[in-house]
């Protein structure tokens, strides 16, 4: 075979690997999206679609959370008046070439109320995705505070 036969070959076997690598990252993205509009419209199962089974989470001051039901309950808020509805805006996602895994990282948000509320608390995080049966799915995701606006931002012991 040729050599610039074999090349064209390379070439087109990078760009097929590369737009893959794409469509996988842009199925992340999208699924993000989808996971902050059903946080927004208080729609709990569907939020916990995005998670296996056995996620785990550490919370933006550190409180770890085991599983999909804990992560779950922990987006219920406590009381009429403290609602936070919290967006992940996604700044990077890295799809695994080598395995069914992906990282991505970004900034959250935690709004008053309504997802175009007032921001009250924010910060940085990172998540692991693993694709199980064509889904991608988080398997762990670490939120960490950096900001806070307004009452409840009073210093507290972190765990």
């Amino acid at each position: 075979m040729p050599v610039s036969t074999v090349a064209s070959c390379a070439v087109l076997l990078f760009a097929l690997m590369a737009s893959a690598a794409q469509s996988e990252e842009a199925a992340i993205r999208i699924a993000r999206t989808a996971q902050n509009r059903a946080i927004a419209t208080g729609d709990l199962d569907r939020v916990a679609s995005f998670w296996t089974d056995d996620v785990t989470v550490r919370r933006a001051l550190g409180a770890p959370l085991d599983g999909k039901q804990a992560a779950r309950q922990a987006l219920v808020a406590p009381s009429a008046g403290t609602h936070l509805v919290y967006q992940r805006l996604t700044k990077d996602v890295e799809v695994s070439g080598h395995w069914p895994l992906a990282f991505e990282t970004g900034v959250w948000e935690g709004h008053q109320a309504t997802a175009t509320g007032p921001v009250v608390i924010g910060g940085r995080y990172s998540a692991q995705w693993v694709k199980r049966n064509g889904q991608w799915l988080i398997r762990s995701e670490v939120f960490v505070a950096l900001t806070c606006h307004g009452v409840g931002c009073e210093s507290v012991a972190v765990p």
